[in-house]
């Protein structure tokens, strides 16, 4: 595989957490093409937690990388020149710039973002947009995706857009198999809320988690809201509130992303065809399914199974990879 030089670029103040996230999803493993770098504008960093750690790697990594990654830091600006004139050349040579949580305010300050849709933390939101009138900000999404230039919010957030980037770099069986590494989900969709009013259960409430995995084993079977109350042992009124308030999202835009993450899988490690992935994943017929690839990945299942069928794919697809909406 060619390798595809990824440069994690830790700023002082960084976020421990942030900074582990891309540094975990893209570390080198044998089915994937990335070297990952951390680098920084000095050898020794500060966190935020009050301990530092010490970057391999320089702003020179940062200028001859594939995709530059900023994790979260406290956010107090003016950054120095040095960074900001690494990101932008970065951006300015086309290369794929990505934030994780407030480390959009360092790709913005660089111009980066100018012109582009980006999010960053909720807690921050207000202070970015008042700062960078220039950027359109999404306030309630996981993450953004423009092409080259990808944000996402809050912390945890950067775990959905690193995997979204891996499915969009080497589809959907790669991230799932890193996903499970981490004992993630596989997937959210960019377009869920990152702020949920409930993200966890309540006192006396049991989580909805085992009637989504239970959904998750049944796709290629007739879910409908009625089925997914009564295995949930709820009204279908509670079931959807309750749902909401967990997710982000509908039970049956969920289902749906869940059976279009299921025929990715399929038509990457299966060659069975696109009627039988139709049947399979619950979407019915191959018209269908390629309505539903259509409007969410912008693409067909054939051309998607072209470019991501292991034997054959580039190791990390430019100009065929999918397009800027978040898939499912």
């Amino acid at each position: 595989m060619a390798v595809h030089r990824v440069a994690v670029l830790a700023l002082e103040g960084v976020t421990p957490l942030d900074l582990a996230i891309p540094t975990q999803i893209f570390t080198t493993r044998p089915e994937t093409p990335y070297e990952m770098t951390l680098c920084a504008l000095e050898a020794k960093v500060a966190t935020s937690a009050g301990f530092a750690l010490v970057a391999d790697g320089s702003l020179e990594q940062v200028r001859t990388a594939d995709t530059v990654i900023v994790p979260g830091f406290e956010p107090i600006l003016p950054l120095p020149d040095a960074v900001l004139d690494a990101l932008a050349e970065a951006g300015d040579r086309g290369k794929r710039v990505v934030s994780i949580c407030t480390g959009a305010f360092a790709l913005a300050a660089a111009g980066v973002l100018d012109g582009l849709h980006a999010t960053t933390h909720w807690k921050y939101i207000d202070d970015f947009e008042r700062g960078f009138p220039a950027v359109t900000v999404d306030r309630d999404v996981l993450y953004v995706d423009e092409g080259d230039v990808l944000t996402s919010a809050g912390m945890c957030c950067g775990i959905d857009l690193c995997l979204h980037i891996v499915r969009r770099d080497l589809g959907a069986e790669v991230a799932n198999q890193i996903a499970r590494g981490l004992v993630a989900a596989p997937h959210r969709d960019g377009g869920q809320a990152q702020y949920v009013p409930a993200p966890v259960a309540v006192a006396g409430q049991a989580s909805l988690s085992g009637t989504r995995g239970w959904a998750l084993q049944r796709l290629g079977e007739p879910l409908t809201l009625r089925v997914l109350a009564r295995h949930a042992g709820l009204s279908q009124r509670t079931f959807m509130r309750r749902f909401s308030e967990e997710t982000g999202t509908t039970p049956l835009q969920w289902l749906l992303n869940a059976r279009l993450g299921r025929a990715r899988e399929l038509l990457e490690t299966t060659d069975r065809s696109v009627e039988q992935v139709a049947r399979d994943c619950g979407l019915g017929t191959a018209a269908n399914l390629r309505l539903h690839f259509r409007r969410a990945l912008d693409t067909t299942p054939t051309a998607y199974r072209r470019a991501f069928t292991r034997s054959t794919s580039p190791a990390v697809p430019r100009s065929d990879r999918d397009p800027s909406v978040p898939s499912p």
